[in-house]
């Protein structure tokens, strides 16, 4: 039997033509919606979300193409736009009675999180992003060898076919390559859980490589006009990152500041996963964020 998160309740709800979303609720009180990243499902957040559903009601979705959600065809209406995926979350919020609420997203949610709140800021009271940089900011800071850690960046922008072909020849150890590099506490992420993770991305390689496709193209397109046009973030936001600054060269709390004037920043002592790795410091954070 696969992991749930307990005493979650489990439903398909539809957000868009054709596509509907695999999403666990529980708890009751004001809602925050928590978008899970690569190469994970909703059920990521499993400890967090046990600790916020004492007080709040907890919405998990798997993302458009991950985990037990649909995966439409890539398109060139942009079906993985993060753009489409951050209206993903809004009617889903709104398919169970939430016309706000607040949102936290990692690795690839966080851009999804990143996007609904300066496209819906009436929707978003409350934003977290767990390490990641907004899509413009992280292609203009990776240069030189250093970049060579976000090689899979570079390989799922290249164009429909080869690297969906070379991704699935090898599946599991090209995800579980990063499950293995990206955490320090490798029992943060138990063998069932890992096994739910490596199942669900073998079964999604095209829409999860048309979701980073989309990060180099359409996306880029669409955090440039905001820049242009001076749009930020409305909402308190925190931000929680490993020190990859130190490591690539760039202040992340300056790029962050200039897309979210009510922003808090921090760094933290774990590795990427840290929903699993570090779930109490996270949930206090999100707490504290809540309570702005």
């Amino acid at each position: 039997m696969s992991p749930v998160i307990p005493g979650f309740a489990y439903r398909r709800v539809a957000v868009a033509e054709g596509v509907s979303l695999n999403v666990a609720v529980g708890g009751s009180g004001t809602p925050i919606v928590l978008l899970h990243g690569f190469p994970q499902t909703h059920l990521m957040w499993r400890h967090v979300a046990a600790d916020l559903a004492a007080d709040h009601t907890v919405i998990c979705p798997d993302l458009r193409g991950y985990g037990a959600s649909d995966k439409p065809a890539e398109s060139a209406a942009g079906g993985y736009a993060k753009r489409t995926m951050a209206a993903d979350v809004v009617a889903l919020a709104r398919a169970l009675g939430h016309e706000r609420f607040a949102l936290a997203g990692h690795d690839r949610g966080a851009l999804v999180a990143f996007r609904a709140g300066l496209d819906h800021p009436d929707a978003v009271t409350h934003l977290a992003c767990l390490d990641v940089l907004p899509t413009l900011d992280m292609w203009e800071v990776m240069s030189g060898t250093a970049a060579a850690v976000g090689f899979h960046l570079y390989l799922m922008a290249q164009p429909p076919g080869l690297p969906e072909r070379m991704i699935s020849a090898s599946a599991d150890a090209f995800f579980g390559h990063f499950l293995d590099l990206w955490g320090r506490d490798p029992a943060a992420i138990p063998s069932d859980v890992r096994d739910v993770y490596l199942a669900a991305c073998r079964g999604a390689v095209d829409s999860i490589v048309a979701d980073y496709r989309a990060s180099a193209g359409v996306d880029v397109t669409h955090d440039r006009a905001d820049r242009a046009a001076g749009n930020r973030l409305r909402m308190p936001v925190t931000v929680l990152q490993q020190d990859w600054g130190a490591a690539l060269g760039y202040d992340a709390t300056a790029l962050w500041g200039a897309w979210a004037p009510k922003l808090r920043h921090a760094t933290v002592d774990c590795g990427h996963f840290m929903a699993e790795e570090a779930p109490d410091e996270v949930a206090a954070a999100l707490r504290e964020l809540l309570a702005r």
